[in-house]
């Protein structure tokens, strides 16, 4: 049986410039809470309060932002380095009325001639030319681009047709052509081999240099997970032990509510392996779902890994697996939900609600 190899693809550019520069900035109002700066981990003012959150969503400043700031009342938007250097005015790229957010270092931009994608590095170097139609997050120094595809206005969301899609590093060398966005690859997971891995939970493509990438599907992942390590083994201690240190769930007239793991557990036990139990009955109407972190809900201090410097959640690492549970009668409305939150440490219970007030 001939062995993997993986395949460590590492973002060289900046690389030596992050391991020695661990000063982050963080964001802080002004008194009036209308503008934001930015201060280090001394809490001295690097800048002042001058920019306006609508496209200034980076709470931490590792090495470029997206920023904008009104003079002579116009509104200027552009990307800032740390070292204080302005690129790309009025090329920011913008998803969901939202700029993109640095990523291992890189964060994309739009060119506004052409409407091609590409990226600056955090010295505000372009690193990716604006040649893509559209690009995805460089994810462990590698991308997803989209070239010669048509943009289709549709009011006022647009959508793209045709083209071709190819995974890409972050030298802009072609990895493997054709293929299709999936948001449930785990790019940090790729390993590199001659022939297809035979891991029921990867999924395998041909790389243009003959060789096999394959990728863990965090869908396969999580329902094998499902099916060989919870449900096997519903006992208070196995379900503890694959429960976040807290857990949130939803109560009326309260909202949501956290708790330790040990103490809901406990509380709420009966009804917990009763529901988990009509997921091993292949009769039971229930599906899942891929989302990411609410930062609405999971604020304090433990969750902080689980967002990038904008406070979006990193659901390319750590999505959260949704079992939606339909009711038995079909005349009955409402649904059940367990959410679980991929860790380091595999897949936790981190949040649970129910159709009906039967949580403690």
């Amino acid at each position: 049986m001939k062995k993997s190899i993986v395949l460590y693809i590492f973002l060289v550019l900046n690389f030596t410039a992050f391991a020695q520069n661990n000063d982050i900035w963080v964001s802080f109002w002004n008194k009036d809470t209308t503008l934001i700066g930015f201060k280090d981990k001394n809490s001295i003012i690097k800048i002042e309060p001058k920019f306006t959150t609508g496209f200034t969503t980076a709470r931490k400043f590792e090495s470029i932002i997206a920023a904008s700031e009104e003079k002579d009342q116009k509104w200027e938007s552009y990307y800032l380095t740390k070292q204080g250097k302005i690129v790309g005015r009025d090329s920011l790229y913008s998803f969901d009325n939202g700029p993109d957010c640095e990523n291992e270092g890189l964060i994309r931009f739009t060119d506004r001639k052409t409407d091609k994608m590409g990226m600056f590095n955090g010295n505000g170097k372009i690193v990716i030319p604006a040649e893509y139609s559209n690009i995805t997050k460089a994810i462990n120094g590698m991308f997803i681009g989209l070239k010669d595809a048509k943009k289709v206005i549709d009011g006022e969301h647009f959508f793209w047709t045709g083209g071709k899609e190819f995974l890409i590093d972050t030298s802009n060398k072609i990895l493997i052509e054709n293929f299709a966005s999936n948001d449930d690859l785990n790019f940090y997971s790729v390993e590199k081999s001659k022939d297809p891995s035979k891991d029921k939970i990867r999924e395998n493509f041909l790389g243009v240099d003959g060789q096999y990438y394959s990728f863990v599907n965090f869908d396969k992942e999580f329902k094998y997970w499902l099916q060989n390590t919870l449900l096997s083994d519903l006992s208070k201690n196995n379900l503890e032990k694959h429960s976040f240190d807290k857990i949130s769930y939803w109560k009326e007239p309260d909202g949501w509510i956290n708790s330790s793991k040990t103490k809901f557990i406990n509380q709420n036990y009966i009804y917990l392996k009763s529901k988990l139990q009509e997921l091993k009955n292949p009769k039971t109407d229930y599906f899942v779902s891929t989302d990411g972190l609410n930062q609405f809900i999971f604020e304090s201090s433990e969750y902080e890994v689980y967002f990038n410097n904008c406070n979006e959640s990193k659901d390319w690492i750590y999505p959260v697996k949704n079992i939606v549970i339909n009711p038995k009668n079909k005349l009955e409305q409402g649904q059940d939900h367990f959410e679980f939150l991929r860790t380091e440490n595999g897949y936790k219970l981190i949040s649970v609600s129910t159709r009906k007030e039967e949580l403690k």
